[in-house]
């Protein structure tokens, strides 16, 4: 596991089980600053909603990007990898920009990449740089845009392109955590902030996303478990 240089938590008062809690259930769930506020000082834990928005934007980043290192380095030698492209739109003060994912056949949210506009250009970039970081899947699948097949053909990748009605149902499902969560925050501001949140919300819901709805009791309270006491190490 790569480690900041130094402790981030060494100018904080507060213990970092703290800032753990606060960072993952801002970010999980479908919660605002003042609901995570109210939650903790139930449990005994006074801290103000502008420290709960400072903690997720110093430290979020830094757990995410801990979490993401360590699935890149398991999954890149994947063989008969597919993955599922798809935009979706998200409104910033009354305009709307897009918000590409890539999505993998299981359900993991590989790459988000946020624009102003949807073309040839906006696509090569996201597809560059999930290609970068992932490594050429065996298969890609999109809907009917024609900026993928576009920026598919400067890449020299278009055989690997597929097109189907249904197809593509992986990552449309894939949206509906992202935009409970994009409710609850009463919508974003800035292309910067849905950048950012974006990226650190995909990472931590791969790491929680344990598919319950697969498997039984046991073998959930099992899984859950295993990811508590790896997101411990990460964050600690």
């Amino acid at each position: 596991m790569t480690k900041p240089a130094g402790n981030p938590f060494r100018y904080f008062n507060s213990s970092p089980e703290v800032i753990r809690l606060v960072v993952m259930m801002y970010v999980r769930f479908p919660l605002s600053l003042r609901n995570v506020e109210d939650l903790l000082f139930e449990r005994g834990i006074d801290i103000c909603h502008e420290t709960v928005r400072l903690w997720w934007n110093r430290f979020g980043p830094l757990f995410a990007g801990d979490i993401r290192r360590q699935r890149v380095s398991r999954m890149k030698g994947l063989r008969h990898w597919r993955w599922h492209l798809d935009e979706m739109y998200v409104k910033i003060n009354g305009e709307m920009v897009y918000l590409w994912r890539a999505v993998d056949h299981e359900g993991e949210i590989l790459e988000s990449y946020v624009t102003k506009t949807r073309d040839k250009k906006a696509a090569l970039v996201f597809m560059k740089k999930a290609l970068k970081r992932h490594g050429s899947p065996e298969a890609i699948t999109t809907d009917g845009l024609r900026s993928y097949g576009a920026a598919m053909n400067e890449l020299g990748n278009r055989e690997k392109q597929a097109v189907g009605r249904w197809a593509n149902n992986r990552v449309e499902n894939s949206h509906l955590p992202f935009r409970r969560r994009e409710r609850a925050m009463l919508r974003f501001r800035q292309m910067k902030a849905l950048q950012k949140f974006a990226s650190i919300h995909a990472n931590l819901h791969n790491h929680f996303s344990l598919e319950r709805h697969l498997v039984d009791r046991k073998t959930f309270k099992e899984r859950r478990s295993a990811a508590l006491a790896e997101w411990r190490l990460i964050a600690s």
